[in-house]
């Protein structure tokens, strides 16, 4: 006999072994009894949830001949049919297949005759959104007031596309993401009767994939021990078999950007790409784990929220710390933004290396917030801690740290900073010769607002930068002047002079008593890729 799936293995057949959609349920086996039995349903909700096994629970139900409590007998003629899928009585129809109005036409043409045995006829539609207008147009009479003797039911993933007429005339269901927890238990549940061997831990990663669908779950939990067939199935083995990678990894993948660790970062992705893994999986997956540190961090009981062990728990209370909210949320919003350029893109693994350098490198961010200054910021302390000079990234130098050693070890003391000799006037002719290339080397959005600053020199010989938008003016002077500062470290650098700056904001460029030095010179300029 041909091997059968789980899925269809173990589809519930009667409302007692559907699990995770108590609510629906409930209401169902009260009409039953009650004989108070709807001439119309809509079954909404996502993907293996149980709308089409519900739908077949009722057909079943409502013709069946010695109804138990609400539930089919499973033992009558009938049910035996319906299970067969040989009763004329109960009607499947995919909508994405026969969407047009000439399907619909057939359907109410066949509602005038009676059942030839039970006592409804029901007419399950799948992803019945997918009917054209004039389908739905031509249903609506026929589902308003049809014979006493049918019954529609209609289900779809895709509610807010069924026209208001139709929802009107049907009793909806919106049918739940079923519970991790209740997944795992009904995982438990079959593969001791299939008498296969499985861990716990590996039972909930599965029902955590699933992402709230029963039928998902059990398609790779049929998956997986098709892989390891006659083996126990263990946390480790589904993650081999399932493309994922542990938690361990993510965490790891954390603290090397929290600690602006590039290098760390790229090895762990090539490591990843050896293995095969998926690298949109594994962003998706980091951006939930992100999301875990940031309930945390906002909130005590965000533990609660998080369905981890005690030791993760443990660990990820202790990265919490490592980042506050506003510098998690902004790892977040540029990882998301890699997942929406990842869909169209060939070079995936490119576009995630830039991302995580990004990443540890906040001044390479194009949107300057506050989460992206305070990464900056804690760069920079991490920096001077390590005894590293702060400067331009390239020219930064690593000095020793004094050493106290026992035995009289020698003290190293760090080398005295470089003093840069003052700029004449004269000489800031070859500082705006220079100027495309100091304002490429300063990095957007500084090259932006350089670019359309005008420069003009004071009689003091001062470098004035003259902004129409005051905006322009106080991206330089936020945080006490650090980026002005950081923009005379980098005319140092190229021009090997200190260069005195000033910024002011004017109505319009105007040279007053300044001259326009800019408009003097001739430039010519090599444009470095």
């Amino acid at each position: 006999m041909a091997y059968t799936a789980l899925y269809r293995k173990f589809r519930p057949g009667e409302f007692d072994e559907v699990k995770g959609q108590e609510h629906i349920v409930t209401t169902l086996r009260n009409q039953i009894q009650t004989e108070r039995i709807g001439h119309a349903y809509l079954f909404c909700g996502t993907r293996g949830t149980g709308k089409t096994t519900i739908a077949k629970i009722l057909a079943k139900a409502v013709n069946c001949m010695r109804p138990v409590e609400g539930n089919p007998c499973n033992e009558c003629e009938i049910c035996q049919k319906i299970n067969r899928q040989t009763s004329m009585n109960v009607i499947e129809i995919d909508a994405a297949s026969n969407n047009g109005v000439a399907n619909i036409r057939e359907i109410i043409e066949e509602v005038q005759y009676s059942p030839a045995e039970g006592k409804y006829k029901v007419y399950i539609i799948d992803e019945v959104h997918m009917l054209s207008t004039g389908a739905f147009n031509a249903l609506l009479k026929t589902l308003e007031e049809p014979p006493s003797y049918v019954m529609f039911i209609l289900a779809t993933t895709e509610p807010h596309k069924i026209p208001i007429t139709i929802h009107s005339r049907c009793q909806r269901y919106d049918f739940r993401r079923i519970t991790i927890d209740t997944i795992a238990g009904r995982l438990r549940e079959l593969v001791d009767r299939e008498q296969v061997q499985a861990e716990e831990k590996a039972l909930r990663y599965i029902a955590k994939m699933a992402d709230g669908s029963m039928r998902d779950a059990l398609s790779l939990l049929d998956q997986c021990i098709a892989f390891y067939l006659g083996q126990e199935l263990t946390y480790e083995k589904a993650l081999d078999v399932l493309g994922a990678v542990d938690t361990s990894v993510y965490s790891q993948m954390f603290r090397n950007i929290v600690q602006g660790d590039v290098v760390s970062c790229i090895q762990l992705i090539d490591e990843m790409m050896m293995q095969g893994r998926d690298l949109g999986q594994f962003i998706s997956e980091f951006i939930w784990y992100l999301r875990g540190l940031l309930l945390i961090d906002a909130s005590l009981q965000g533990g609660d929220l998080l369905d981890v062990s005690k030791e993760q728990l443990g660990q990820m209370l202790e990265e919490g710390k490592m980042a506050d909210a506003d510098v998690l949320i902004r790892y977040i919003r540029i990882l998301s933004e890699l997942t929406a350029q990842m869909r169209y893109s060939s070079q995936k693994r490119v576009l995630t290396e830039v991302t995580l350098i990004k990443l540890c490198r906040p001044q390479m961010d194009a949107v300057q917030d506050i989460s992206t200054l305070k990464s900056r910021i804690e760069a920079l302390e991490r920096q001077i801690e390590k005894g590293v000079v702060v400067g331009n990234g390239e020219d930064s130098t690593e000095v020793e740290k004094p050493v106290s050693g026992q035995g009289g070890g020698k003290e190293t003391l760090p080398d005295k900073p470089k003093v840069l000799p003052k700029a004449l006037p004269e000489e800031m002719k070859e500082v705006l010769q220079q100027w495309h290339k100091i304002a490429v080397q300063y990095g957007q959005p500084g090259e932006t607002y350089l670019n359309l600053a005008k420069k003009v020199l004071s009689e003091q010989g001062t470098l004035v930068l003259q902004f129409v938008n005051k905006h322009d003016e106080d991206f330089f002077l936020q945080n006490d002047g650090m980026e002005l500062e950081n923009l005379k470290t980098v005319i140092g650098n190229v021009m090997g002079r200190d260069v005195t700056l000033e910024t002011r904001t004017v109505s319009q460029t105007v040279d007053d008593e300044y001259g326009d030095i800019a408009s003097m010179i001739h430039f010519d300029i090599e444009v470095e890729d």
